[in-house]
């Protein structure tokens, strides 16, 4: 091993060299002059008595740790086309991150990205093509990804965790993963090129839920000024467990699979551990430490971050069948659902999701499956910031739909929108490495336009710029809503009362709990 004193900073190297605060680091150059490390250790390994623990700083290193590689993701079952992971397989040691710099040298200060992968809380990982920070890097974004834990390992809660833990919280060990990263960009970014002061953090799906749990969380407070959020949050049907009942299920948990103690869990290997769990479902939680009360509550007070937003959603999350299933998409089936789910409250939700026919369902019921799934959520999240503390607030809805590859997309069902998770690529700049859809100069015109909004408000809080169409906030007179297709355009809110009437639901059902 090579001795530190002759090492020179340096980020203009072919093998560019840095130091953090666990010791050197080794990264890569590629042909556009960005800088990529990957495999970065941001925490201890979270392993053995360190299983279901916060995350704990990383231990220093002699020499020089060569990150030219991605590191391990986190153990996960679930897998799906669109996940194309560039990882060194899977192990319960993923907490590492990947970091892609256009800087010269240290202490540049460019506006930083930190991105949080989606994956339902039981898969992804921040090697996934789509996330990669090349493209970022050339806009002169310095682009972190990160992994944190999954599943059973990053969710787990049980009282013996409660009664071991300092704060008296268990659960959320994923959440608290992503803000141990936070703190280690905060302390380190600079050698980089970074700006620890511009930061703004962003996520797709459990990603988005996940910026909207940092931004409700007081530990996070001071970590990043801005937030991108696609597809997500923790406010509306998807608020948290309390850590009681989080706690319950962990017990059903241990006792489903014949096992007594916390201790006895800690000794299961990882792979079998993480087969164990697939029947079982382990909740966010209000854990009392990282979420002390019920995100929407820190909302709704204007106790979250003081921070401008940029949010919004996709215009075909999922489609009709995610509502009917496998029963067609008639009118009679359609309202038969409808009033099976709602109740009392069917003819209001029938007004508002219309289907005077059998032609009309296949709209309708995507809508109503699209806003149960995700749309309501994310409007509850942007509502409630805009209403709030008066920082900008800006809402997008992506409509480009892009045409699948036959042969790995064909499922005979057709697409009335952009479906969930489809526009990260456009975002981050990433269309080339995904192989599933046929990419025109349509799509590579909307990619131009998205990456230009994000790139702008990573820099500024505001997406405005030269070249692109005007993206007004929410807070005017008629809260406008970004369109993102070939014709980009801001139009008047024209969806509201669909979302107020399930926000109205919604709290009658958490009223009678």
């Amino acid at each position: 091993m090579l001795s530190l004193s002759i090492h020179a900073q340096s980020l203009n190297s072919s093998r560019p060299q840095v130091k953090i605060g666990g010791g050197w680091v080794q990264g890569s150059r590629d042909t556009n002059n960005v800088k990529s490390f990957k495999g970065i250790p941001y925490a201890q390994p979270p392993i053995g008595a360190l299983r279901w623990r916060e995350p704990q700083p990383v231990e220093s290193w002699s020499g020089v740790k060569v990150t030219d590689r991605f590191s391990a993701k986190p153990p996960q079952t679930a897998n799906y086309p669109d996940m194309v992971s560039r990882s060194a397989g899977q192990s319960e040691d993923c907490l590492y991150l990947n970091i892609w710099t256009p800087a010269s040298r240290s202490g540049e200060k460019l506006p930083v990205l930190v991105y949080f992968y989606g994956g339902g809380f039981v898969s992804g990982d921040g090697s996934e093509n789509r996330y990669d920070g090349s493209s970022m890097a050339r806009k002169g974004v310095v682009t972190v990804t990160l992994n944190y834990r999954l599943g059973v390992f990053g969710l787990f809660s049980h009282p013996e965790l409660t009664k071991e833990s300092v704060h008296h919280s268990s659960g959320n060990y994923g959440l608290m993963d992503q803000h141990a990263a936070l703190v280690w960009v905060k302390n380190n970014i600079a050698a980089f090129g970074g700006d620890p002061q511009k930061v703004t953090i962003g996520g797709e799906s459990a990603g988005s839920m996940s910026i909207s749990a940092q931004m409700a969380s007081p530990l996070s407070k001071g970590l990043f000024r801005g937030a991108i959020g696609e597809s997500g949050s923790i406010l509306g049907t998807a608020s948290p467990a309390p850590l009681n009942q989080a706690e319950q299920a962990g017990i059903r948990f241990l006792n489903g699979i014949g096992k007594r103690t916390i201790e006895e869990l800690r000794r299961i290997p990882a792979d079998e551990l993480l087969n164990l769990s697939q029947p079982y479902h382990f909740p966010l939680t209000v854990d009392g430490y990282l979420l002390p009360e019920s995100p929407e509550l820190i909302f709704a007070t204007g106790r979250q971050m003081d921070i401008p937003l940029l949010a919004g959603w996709n215009s075909a999350e999922v489609d009709y069948r995610s509502l009917l299933g496998t029963d067609a998409p008639t009118i009679n089936n359609y309202q038969q659902k409808v009033r099976q789910l709602y109740g009392r409250h069917a003819d209001d939700v029938l007004k508002a999701y219309v289907a005077r026919s059998d032609s009309d369902v296949l709209r309708a019921a995507t809508d109503l499956a699209s806003d149960r799934f995700i749309v309501f959520n994310t409007w509850k999240w942007i509502d409630l910031h805009g209403k709030t503390n008066g920082y900008p607030v800006y809402r997008y809805l992506f409509a480009r739909q892009p045409e699948p590859v036959v042969l790995s997309q064909g499922n005979g069902v057709t697409a009335l929108g952009a479906k969930h998770a489809v526009e990260i690529d456009y975002g981050l700049g990433n269309l080339a490495s995904n192989h599933l859809y046929q990419w025109t100069p349509g799509d590579l015109q909307v990619s131009a336009i998205m990456q230009g909004y994000l790139v702008n408000f990573i820099k500024s809080g505001d997406p405005n710029g030269p070249g692109l169409p005007k993206w007004y906030g929410m807070q005017s007179s008629i809260p406008k809503v970004q369109i993102l297709d070939v014709n980009t355009k801001s139009e008047p809110e024209k969806n509201l009362r669909r979302y107020l009437l399930l926000d109205k639901i919604n709290a009658e059902v958490g009223r009678s709990r």
